[in-house]
């Protein structure tokens, strides 16, 4: 019982981190007010689940830049939360 609910909570984070790394790359494409209070909150908590694969890609168009900079983090913390949330289901 112990273990589902922890997989559970790690599925959950994997996928709110996951979440708001892809709102991120949304609303930069489509060009939102980088002024606007929830436009910088998620800029923000983007920066910070990123922090560690910032430039990995360093690209002359930034609209890719920033796609593959925060598309990657997000498919890592999907892959492990995942993965492990499955690990702790089978014991």
């Amino acid at each position: 019982m112990g273990a589902d609910r922890l997989a559970l909570i790690i599925h959950s984070l994997a996928d709110v981190a996951a979440g708001f790394l892809g709102l991120w790359i949304l609303l930069y494409l489509l060009d939102a007010n980088q002024v606007n209070v929830f436009v910088g909150f998620v800029h923000g908590v983007a920066d910070w689940l990123a922090g560690w694969s910032q430039d990995i890609f360093v690209m002359e168009t930034e609209g890719l830049r920033v796609f593959f900079n925060y598309a990657l983090p997000a498919l890592i913390y999907l892959a492990v939360g995942h993965g492990a949330a499955a690990w702790l289901r089978r014991l």
